[in-house]
């Protein structure tokens, strides 16, 4: 597991695993030219850098912190190629079938060990080691059999989001801070009647992450674990619990409908537009929330625990990670911008722009200080542990699928919460 936390350094080690099937879909191919020199065959050198990051980010910042890296590095143009989460990890695995992969891939801890098995992002070990670069201020990296493949460059809390005005018409005065209690507020939002919903689940099969983020997070609140000796323990109290609680709130009507297809970026849309009461949501979409609709009140708080559980509550956490890869024609460009990204000030720069803790270990955002909302992330993620069993999986995103497929199936009433949890474990067990 990933620390987040600037006092120690962290590596964490993934096991090689089987690649994941990805579809074979056409995109853009990088800009050829000679190899690792800044300025090609006596011009600019052009790299492509796919990320879902400027879109969440204030409008124009993240381009005017790349204008910057081009006006210290000369030859070196980059190419912004952004783009919601779910269609730049589409582009990305498709690349990857393909070959024609960016030069610079904004990455997920959940996507690592896959493009590393198939040998599309390249070895930044290696690359440090060419290049002379001092790894020393690196707060983690994700290796996979000894190697690092990925630089965390800021990571993300993910804590419970509510609508003020909806849970105070619906009588509620706090946010919750048990499942009986987000129960209780869910049902009675969702009883206001109109588009109002008390809780919003993406479950889509083609972006499963909801599994990870918005399912998998109630057991971690909680501090259980879906594995047991590294390998997959999906029918343990804990997770049974957790899934029976939100087999209930679907029951009880107050999930946002459209569940089975909703992403990300859909959920997010929904509290947005004052449709929902609570989610379960990155502190990377504060700044959109703000900006999309700066009359809603909301406020974040910790994830609610089981009933009588005082214990530490695990935080659902993601990393904006980067990677370089492996086909890009221009590699000492490529990591001269993952170098930039990841130095004392530009990192602290970036980190304080998204609102995340930063992957430098020297660096220090101000939002802390400057930002009641953040300083109660700070507060949340001090008072708990960072936990994400996902990160360095094999096919972490097809075990998220697997277990969605069942899950769907359950909430659908076509099986029972623990046949659709044993047959994702025996699921899951076929991959490991």
């Amino acid at each position: 597991m990933i620390t987040m936390g600037r006092a120690r350094r962290r590596i964490l080690t993934l096991a090689g695993a089987a690649t994941a099937v990805v579809s074979v879909l056409a995109i853009s191919g990088c800009s050829g030219g000679d190899a690792g020199t800044e300025g090609g065959d006596g011009g600019d050198v052009t790299i492509e850098f796919a990320q879902w990051w400027e879109p969440e980010l204030p409008d124009g910042e993240f381009r005017a912190l790349i204008d910057t890296f081009e006006e210290e590095n000369p030859g070196i143009k980059v190419e912004l190629v952004s783009g919601p989460y779910a269609s730049t990890k589409e582009q990305l695995f498709a690349g990857a079938a393909s070959g024609t992969m960016p030069d610079v891939v904004g990455l997920d801890g959940a996507w690592v060990n896959d493009f590393a098995s198939q040998g599309v992002i390249a070895d930044l070990s290696a690359l440090m080691k060419e290049y002379d670069y001092d790894d020393s201020e690196l707060a983690s990296q994700i290796q996979v059999d000894g190697s690092t493949y990925m630089i965390p460059v800021v990571n993300f809390v993910y804590p419970m989001f509510t609508n003020d005005t909806l849970l105070a018409e619906a009588g509620v005065t706090a946010p919750p801070t048990t499942r009986t209690e987000f129960a209780d507020a869910a049902a009675k939002v969702s009883a206001l009647g109109g588009d109002a919903s008390g809780w919003v689940l993406p479950l889509s099969l083609e972006a499963p992450n909801g599994v990870q983020n918005d399912v998998m997070s109630w057991v971690w609140a909680s501090g259980g674990s879906m594995l047991k000796d590294g390998q997959p323990d999906l029918t343990n109290d804990d997770v049974t619990s957790a899934v029976d609680f939100i087999s209930d709130l679907w029951n009880d009507g107050s999930i946002a409908s459209g569940s089975f297809t909703m992403k990300e970026q859909d959920k997010v849309e929904e509290f947005t537009n004052g449709r929902v009461g609570m989610m379960i949501d990155s502190l990377a979409h504060i700044n959109l929330i703000r900006e999309t609709n700066p009359d809603l009140k909301f406020s974040i708080s910790a994830l609610p625990a089981d009933d009588g559980y005082d214990g530490e509550r695990g935080i659902p956490y993601a990393s904006w990670g980067i990677g370089v890869a492996e086909n890009s024609e221009h590699k000492e460009a490529a990591f001269k911008l993952v170098e930039f990204l990841m130095s004392e000030n530009t990192n602290s720069e970036l980190s304080t722009m998204a609102k995340a803790f930063p992957g430098n270990s020297k660096s220090v955002p101000d939002f802390v200080n400057d930002d009641e909302l953040f300083k109660k992330a700070f507060e949340i993620y001090q008072a708990g542990y960072p936990a994400n069993e996902f990160t360095g999986l094999p096919v972490a995103e097809e075990l998220m699928r697997q277990l969605g497929e069942q899950l769907q199936a359950a909430f659908d009433g076509q099986q029972s919460v623990d046949d659709a949890l044993k047959k994702a474990q025996e699921a899951w067990k076929a991959e490991f």
